[in-house]
Order: structure tokens, then sequence, then C-alpha cells
């Protein structure tokens, strides 16, 4: 009976020592409760030790944790409308406080969409929407990161980083945009064929002109040399006639019978006509 006894007591004494003991991973931090109270916090991984039945442990995340809100809507400083798809990356930096305001991470989740959208409409609503598009974008969120993160501290939550998935206009709003870069882009590009025809008219005229010159100048070449031709052969003419005038003008005349004289032809002249000189019967 006594070993049986010893048996017994060796048990409750494991069991009372196994129900104190607890390994803590590198991902988590812990929070040791006692009657329903929070009483500290464990947050190195390695073996640990809590008073069994009366102490329990309440697990939390180490790592970073990911913030997904639903499309808001904010007014820039030129009152416009801009919807915006967010994310959040954020963590729980002091477990016990976490553990004494939000409990649970769905309440974080809440308690964090107006904690961040409070910051972006805060920021965002003194700047101009291409500012918030483009240009200071990344500085804008910067400074959201450390306005949310502050806010956040009482809470136990460290937000590490926001940003911007997208930024819309509001459907209603969107129509009117487009419509706008439609007509400017179609301003543009009437402008642009204007500008095209009228270089097309510029070069079709110094085309045609310069056409005009090419001819005038080849006509005038052209002239030039057919004067010159024809003086030589004038030349060449007067010096065959004054070399022997009677032989010249039996050429010509020859010349001229082979002209005229044909089927088609009719001549209606006197025998004596000069003409027919070279065809008359000498004597």
């Amino acid at each position: 009976m006594r070993n049986i006894g010893l048996i017994i007591v060796l048990a409750l004494v494991l069991l009372v020592v196994w129900g104190g003991i607890m390994i803590v991973d590198e991902t988590e931090q812990i929070v040791i409760v006692q009657l329903g109270k929070p009483v500290r916090n464990i947050t190195e991984p390695g073996l640990n030790f809590k008073l069994p039945f009366i102490q329990s442990a309440t697990v939390f995340e180490k790592r970073l944790l990911q913030y997904d809100s639903a499309p808001n809507t904010i007014l820039t400083e030129d009152k416009k409308n801009l919807t915006l798809d967010n994310y959040a990356q954020w963590r729980i930096s002091d477990p016990l406080k976490f553990m004494q305001t939000m409990r649970t991470q769905a309440l974080a989740q809440s308690r964090l969409d107006d904690i961040i959208y409070s910051s972006l409409r805060t920021q965002l609503g003194t700047h101009l929407m291409r500012e918030i598009v483009s240009t200071m974008r990344d500085s804008l969120m910067h400074k959201v990161t450390l306005n949310a993160n502050s806010s956040a501290t009482d809470y136990g939550i460290e937000i590490v980083d926001v940003r911007i998935k997208r930024a819309d206009l509001p459907p209603e709003n969107e129509q009117a945009v487009y419509d706008r870069m439609r007509a400017e882009r179609e301003r543009m590009a009437k402008q642009f064929r204007s500008e095209g025809d009228e270089e097309a008219v510029k070069i079709r005229a110094e085309t045609d002109k310069n056409r005009e010159i090419i001819l005038a100048d080849a006509y005038k070449a052209a002239q030039e040399v057919r004067g010159d031709g024809e003086a030589q052969a004038i030349k060449i003419y007067a010096d065959a006639y004054s070399q022997d005038p009677d032989f010249y003008e039996f050429i010509r005349t020859l010349e001229a019978y082979k002209d005229v004289f044909d089927e088609k032809t009719k001549l209606v002249l006197t025998p004596e006509s000069e003409f027919f000189r070279y065809l008359k019967e000498k004597k």
C-alpha cells in the first residue's frame, strides 16, 4: 500500500510540474494570467514556468500581421473625393497591454480601421489629389504611419507600415474625368493635324516653286543651245551658199520638189513659173 501511495504522490508531483512547464516558440509571446488577471509577459523563446492550476498562458503572435481595409473615401484639399484601398503591417509590441485593451486580434483589426482611416483623412485631406497620387505619395504615407503608430501604442500595438494599394475616383466622377481626358486628347490631335496640314502646304508650295524654277532654267538652257545650233547652221548654210550659189539653189530646189510632189499634191502653176525652171528641157 505504501508503494501505491508513493506512486500516486509522484504522479501528482509530476502532473503539477508538467502543468507548470511552458515552451515558448520564437514566433510567440505569452501573457500569464492569474485568476483572470494578466500578471506578466514572456517575450523571449525558451523554457518557462507558471503556477499550475492557478496561472494560465494566453499566446499571441510575435510576427508581423497583415491588415487590409475595405476601400474608404476621403476628401482632398482641392475638394475631390478619392477612394483609397490601403493595407498595413503591424505587430503586438506589448502583449500585456494588448490583452488588457484589445484581448483579441479580431477586435484589434476593428480598432485599426478607425486609427488608420483617421490618420489618412487627417494627412491626405490637406493635400491636392495629384500630390497624393504621384508627387508626395511616399512622404505622406510615412507621416500616416507615424501618426497611426502613435495612436496605436496605447493598445500595445506597433504599426510598422501603411501603404495605398489603389487610389480611384468615385464611379460617379470617373466618366467626367474620362470625358475631359478624351476631349483634351482630341484637341491635341486636331492641333497636331492642323499643324501637319499647314506644314504640308508649305512643303508643297516650296516644291512647286522649285519645280517651276528648274523648268524655267531648263527651258532657258534649251533655248540657248537651240539658238547656238541654229546660228551655227545658218553660218554653215551661208558659207556653203557663198561658195557656189547656183549649186546651192539647185539642191534646195530639188529638196523642195521632194517635199511638194506626191500622189496627193496638186499644183496650179503656169509652165513658165520659176519653180519649174530645172524641169524644163534645155535645148
